[in-house]
């Protein structure tokens, strides 16, 4: 039993096999008393130790989880420690998302030579967590099925419907680069079976580039479709190609973007996910897209859409004979309200004038994250409890991301490791959506696809953006998909992290 209360509970550790293990062994050498709550998992280094390791084990039922490894500076393997301390600093602001006390959760450096250190970490951790108690169980918190009605944030910039007078220029640098028979095809926009929706337009003849529109429907990422295609244009360029015939060039791809699309273009180039002489990009400066979901709200559903016509700031809908006048400012995505890169960061063509926004311009923080700001811990988790139960685990959020890329080897479908089951439970639903965002944490760009995509309305854009606040807090306003020549936060570190304190735990 615990050597604090009579009553154990149940506490994990993940420690680094050189020296916190050897720190703890040497305590257990010296006889010292310490709480039995904790059971230890031994890991080759703190940098082996995923942010879902801990979050799994809270979610499954533990307590309290604690991970220690090398001091920095003093990690066998140089630097593994260093990468831990970001990864693990980011779970520990992530978790109070979803309704985790993040007290449940420590990460501290202890060496092999320090038993008596690893006595007193292990001793007030495990004092630390008896007074809080057992942990609130995901599957057993009261659901709530209360969603309000959010007011999205004011735009920062004035938003139109209206035609871009540069596309002209944009279908003739299309032309021009299809005519020269370097580009396998090219992604863009046409008009889908209503005035309301766009759809994908692969470009691969000149005469093809008249289907292309541009304007507040071009609503879907073009990004997601690039690596498939480059793959498709290399596999192309080996057809009739015999073994040891020099390997041709395959053409290129093209891509028409908005500034939302050309960041995640600039992802996936910065994790040489693509290859910048691979893709062509035609890009123009975006004045906004529109929600449908928030259309249909103002027009009502299951109308028949006659006509949609718009000009300037204002969007003429004709449904069922009736005509409907909708500002953008009530019917744009809220990614557009707070969008600071109207234009692609990246790019080989660019038609008309990019959009200007003021260089003070600060976005309000989104709706929803407004909104769980409000919450207690017990009322986000209620929250989540509630809003999860609506996910089909259709993985339409996972499809609809650019940064997706691991299709074949997704944690959703993979049985090795089987990080989630094929059960119908809140947890595995939730588990799936937290591991969606932390992988795409320093990543995303904030497009809002997985949102749009959910046909649930579940909204788990929250938790990239939650992911995303804490991104810029810890690494001086670092912004995804901006910069090219940026190294993502978590594919490098810094000796010194200016905005991460060496956490302590009192009593230790």
């Amino acid at each position: 039993m615990s050597v604090l209360t009579g009553k154990e509970l149940r506490i994990v550790g993940f420690l680094c096999n050189w020296c916190s293990y050897g720190g703890a062994d040497t305590a257990g050498v010296a006889r010292a008393t310490q709480p039995t709550d904790l059971r230890i998992i031994r890991v080759p280094c703190s940098g082996r130790v995923n942010p879902l390791f801990p979050l799994k084990a809270l979610l499954s039922g533990a307590d309290g989880v604690l991970v220690s490894g090398c001091h920095p500076r003093d990690c066998h393997y140089s630097a593994g420690n260093f990468y831990a301390r970001r990864r693990l600093e980011l779970l520990k602001e992530f978790l109070p998302i979803v309704g985790i006390d993040p007290a449940r959760f420590h990460y501290t450096w202890v060496s092999a030579s320090e038993g008596p250190r690893w006595k007193q970490v292990v001793t007030a951790f495990t004092d630390r967590i008896h007074k809080l108690g057992p942990a609130p169980k995901f599957q057993d918190a009261v659901p709530s099925y209360d969603m309000p009605d959010l007011a999205p944030v004011a735009p920062l910039r004035n938003l139109s419907c209206g035609a871009n007078p540069a596309l002209e220029d944009l279908k003739k640098q299309l032309k021009e680069a299809l005519s020269d028979d370097h580009l396998f095809c090219v992604v863009g926009w046409q008009k889908s079976f209503d005035g309301l929706h766009a759809t994908p337009l692969h470009m691969r003849k000149p005469e093809d580039v008249d289907k292309l529109i541009w304007g507040p429907f071009n609503v879907h990422s073009t990004a997601n479709m690039i690596p498939q295609l480059v793959n498709d244009a290399k596999a192309a360029a080996m057809v009739g190609v015999k073994r040891g015939d020099p390997i041709p060039p395959a053409k290129k791809i093209g891509v028409v973007v908005k500034g939302c699309d050309g960041k995640w273009l600039v992802e996936l180039l910065q994790e040489k996910l693509i290859d910048r002489d691979a893709v062509e990009i035609f890009a123009m400066g975006c004045n906004g897209t529109v929600s449908y979901d928030r259309i249909i709200a103002k027009i009502g559903a299951g109308k028949r859409i006659d006509s949609v016509e718009g000009n300037g700031d204002t969007l003429r809908v004709v449904a069922d004979g009736q005509e409907y006048s909708l500002s953008m400012k009530d019917v744009a995505q809220d990614k557009c309200r707070a969008c600071t890169v109207p234009n692609a960061p990246v790019y080989d063509h660019f038609a008309g004038d990019p959009v200007k926004v003021s260089e003070d311009a600060k976005p309000e923080a989104a709706a929803i994250l407004a909104y769980l700001d409000g919450l207690t811990l017990e009322q986000r988790m209620s929250f989540w409890r509630g809003a999860i139960e609506r996910c089909i685990r259709c993985h339409a959020c996972r499809n609809a991301c650019p940064m997706c890329v691991c299709r074949e080897y997704c944690v959703a479908d993979s049985r090795e490791p089987h990080w989630v089951t094929q059960e119908d439970t809140p947890v595995n639903k939730l588990f799936f959506q937290l591991i969606h965002a932390l992988h795409l944490a320093g990543r995303c760009t904030g497009c809002g696809e997985c949102n749009r995509a959910c046909p649930m309305g579940v909204p788990v854009g929250a938790l990239k953006l939650h992911a995303a606040r804490i991104v810029r807090a810890l690494f001086d306003g670092y912004q995804p998909g901006t910069k090219l020549e940026a190294v993502p936060p978590f594919l490098g570190y810094e000796v010194e992290e200016k905005n991460i304190p060496e956490h302590q735990i009192e009593g230790a």
